[in-house]
């Protein structure tokens, strides 16, 4: 009776721990995760608020992160529906994820690659018109009604805050802060000397555009150049995922071992590494900047 009692206790007290450790690793599990939606939201709202601003799209950064969270429930349940796989939904999660975070950038970069293409034509109209005897403020208003966005957008900016009384010195560090080109940061260095030293600023714009369309020219021919070693990335990168999808349609028994083993999981980890890294080092031999 005695033995049956202490049998009892002790399967009554291993239900009672293993009860209490699921509790506290499941409210450890949500403090986590609350802690980590939260910082996400806040880097998600701040990265919205500041790329979209920079590129004057004004949005709702609490619609974007409601709609960037109703994507990360919903996607990898439609992945796991269609599937029927955990890897293929938490690859989408992971996916839908840092996806918002790489938009920015690369609107951002279209956005840059298209004023630096704009700026040398701007410069000469306003050293255009600067030798016809306009003053500075006049020539970059005649400009920016000719020319189109991004460029017309930024110096729109620029004349609205001249207009309200901000010093010519801080529109030009807000400027530069927006587009933080090598090629804008002399054009606004030549404004700045001139204003405050004097000299022909005309004849100093008009150099530096015939500078900057040399240097699109170059970039030009190296892209051309390099445009085969670019190809050569994409394609031996893609040529192994190609493959490793035929033959797990033509040998589905033996390539599931690289999905159902450790050995497998093992290998395939190493061939995704080793391929990133191939793709990595391709686009930085391939890339030249000039």
């Amino acid at each position: 009776m005695l033995a049956e009692l202490s049998v009892n206790s002790l399967f009554y007290l291993s239900i009672a721990l293993i009860a209490l450790t699921v509790f506290i690793a499941a409210w450890v599990i949500v403090q986590k995760a609350e802690g980590f939606w939260g910082d996400y939201e806040t880097v998600f709202k701040d990265s919205a608020t500041v790329n979209l601003e920079d590129m004057f799209l004004f949005i709702d950064p609490q619609r974007l992160f409601l709609m960037n969270g109703l994507a990360l429930v919903f996607a990898p349940l439609i992945g796991l529906m269609l599937t029927g796989d955990w890897i293929v939904a938490l690859f989408i999660l992971v996916v839908v994820t840092i996806f918002p975070f790489y938009f920015y950038k690369s609107m951002r970069k279209k956005r840059l690659r298209k004023l630096e293409l704009q700026l040398p034509e701007a410069l000469v109209m306003v050293s255009g018109s600067l030798s016809s005897g306009a003053s500075l403020n006049m020539a970059l208003e005649s400009m920016l009604k000719e020319q189109p966005a991004p460029l017309s957008q930024e110096f729109m900016l620029f004349m609205r805050e001249q207009r309200i009384g901000v010093d010519f010195d801080v529109s030009l560090r807000n400027m530069e802060r927006r587009i933080p080109l090598q090629d804008f940061i002399m054009f606004t260095a030549a404004m700045r000397i001139s204003r405050e030293v004097g000299g022909n600023l005309g004849e100093v714009l008009t150099t530096l555009a015939e500078t900057l369309r040399r240097k699109a020219t170059m970039e030009g021919k190296i892209e051309s150049l390099t445009a085969q070693g670019r190809m050569q990335g994409i394609v031996m990168a893609g040529l192994p995922i190609l493959l490793g999808t035929l033959l797990y349609f033509m040998e589905p028994v033996a390539m599931a071992k690289l999905f159902t083993t450790t050995l497998g999981w093992i290998v395939l980890m190493i061939v995704i590494i080793m391929e990133v890294m191939g793709y990595i080092f391709i686009r930085k031999i391939t890339t030249i900047d000039v």
